[in-house]
């Protein structure tokens, strides 16, 4: 797949807020992307397979890597800021960028939800996107039932404008999706 056109050069600082460090995803992120595929919910909305050994795993990494190649956004594995040990993985989608819109995503490990993680990178996630230009809304589209997600948005200074209903199907079924957004400062 070839970029309509490129994206903004790659962060040569990583982003980073609170607890956590944005970075490329690398091979030793082994066991957080296999406890990743452990969820219920992650493998229905992405591409990681539902408990995904280590060759799927590394597949996933890989295409992480390629996001960015192919034009897609800027994918980072979430990383505990002291230790650099990856928690989790979001994303800066940017297939809208021409028109100044992008969408957003976040996912914890289970092992390691309940420490603030997802806040702290949606916040890094968020602050890196106002340092590209010509940028000036992230999306995100949360399920309504998906409140850890909700308060997490609304941490990061997100404000819900709706309910799209019958939005996205996942897992084969159609779902309404709450879209919350942040606009620049």
């Amino acid at each position: 797949m070839t970029p309509t056109s490129p994206l903004p050069p790659w962060p040569s600082t990583p982003p980073a807020h609170g607890g956590v460090v944005l970075r490329r995803a690398r091979e030793d992120d082994l066991a957080m992307v296999r406890d990743l595929a452990t969820d219920d919910y992650v493998p229905t909305i992405g591409t990681l397979p539902a408990h995904a050994d280590d060759a799927e795993a590394l597949a996933w990494i890989d295409r992480q890597h390629r996001r960015y190649d192919e034009g897609t956004g800027f994918s980072f594995a979430i990383a505990d800021a002291e230790t650099d040990t990856a928690v989790g993985q979001c994303g800066l989608w940017l297939s809208e960028l021409e028109a100044g819109r992008a969408t957003a995503g976040y996912s914890i490990a289970p092992a390691d939800r309940g420490r603030g993680y997802a806040g702290d990178a949606l916040t890094a996630l968020t602050a890196f996107g106002w340092t590209l230009p010509g940028l000036f809304r992230i999306a995100l589209y949360i399920e309504p039932w998906n409140t850890g997600s909700i308060r997490t948005a609304e941490r990061a200074g997100y404000a819900r404008e709706g309910l799209l209903r019958s939005h996205q199907e996942i897992a084969g079924t159609r779902r309404d999706m709450l879209l919350y957004a942040a606009v620049r400062p």
